[in-house]
């Protein structure tokens, strides 16, 4: 029996190419101070949708007093806009004017 040439296995040696999966970039989540919403509200915010215990909450509430603006946690995009939806959803509820925003780390 002939073979032919073009018609045979490739008979090369198989080589195993890595893929390395790219980690998705990541989004900070803030809060943003204003002249109404009060700080209790605010640390509720941070325990409630961010899980924070109530010292950190407190703290990053702080933060966001002195400050003007302060990262609530960090996520990646979905869960981050998922996160700001439901800030302003509470905030609305509770009639307060709470500012919370996304940007890329």
């Amino acid at each position: 029996m002939k073979y032919d040439s073009d018609n045979d296995l490739d008979r090369g040696v198989i080589t195993e190419t890595e893929k390395k999966l790219k980690r998705p970039p990541l989004y900070k989540v803030l809060l943003h101070n204003d002249n109404y919403t009060t700080q209790e509200f605010v640390v509720y915010i941070l325990q409630s949708i961010f899980h924070h215990p109530p010292t950190k909450a407190t703290q990053i509430m702080l933060h966001v007093h002195r400050r003007g603006i302060g990262v609530a946690g960090v996520y990646t995009y979905e869960v981050a806009e998922t996160k700001v939806d439901q800030v302003h959803a509470l905030a609305k509820e509770y009639q307060f004017p709470l500012k919370c925003t996304m940007e890329e780390e």
